[in-house]
């Protein structure tokens, strides 16, 4: 397995990779967008195929994960955590401060990773994801202190 940056000529890949991972998938445009915008970047693990990914963006001395994807087939092996282990680091060299991230309220298995991974709830987003006739469901707002960049 490689854990390496991604680029924008990607997006494909990346977007093949999101809709394995989520019922509402982001396009290839949409994340070729954001790594083309200010302060976008992207880590990918892969072996012979994309396998997880981080959609990450770093301005005016902070960062947020905007997505972090996973196939179903290559959960549980710790790319997750890599990848945000990787991504605060990168963040940390682009000279952010803190790191934030949104996620459902009811997602337990990805608050249990944010939490081992040394973040703090901040906040909460009433009704901030859509789903459709199911409602909408609550963003659990998280930070993780990066220190100041060196």
């Amino acid at each position: 397995m490689k854990l390496r940056g991604a680029w924008s000529h990607e997006a494909d890949a990346l977007a093949q990779v999101h809709a394995a991972a989520f019922d509402h998938a982001w396009s290839a445009p949409e994340i070729a967008q954001l790594l083309d915008g200010p302060g976008g970047f992207a880590l990918l693990v892969e072996t012979d195929q994309p396998l997880a990914f981080i959609l990450c963006r770093a301005i005016a001395g902070e960062a947020e994960i905007l997505t972090l994807a996973v196939t179903p087939a290559a959960r549980r092996r710790g790319l997750a955590r890599a990848l945000v282990d990787a991504a605060a680091g990168a963040a940390r060299m682009a000279g952010a401060e803190a790191l934030f991230l949104e996620v459902a309220h009811d997602n337990v298995p990805a608050l249990g990773l944010y939490e081992a991974t040394g973040f703090s709830r901040a906040g909460l987003r009433r009704g901030y994801y859509d789903r459709g006739a199911a409602g909408a469901a609550d963003a659990v707002v998280m930070r993780l202190d990066l220190g100041r960049a060196a």
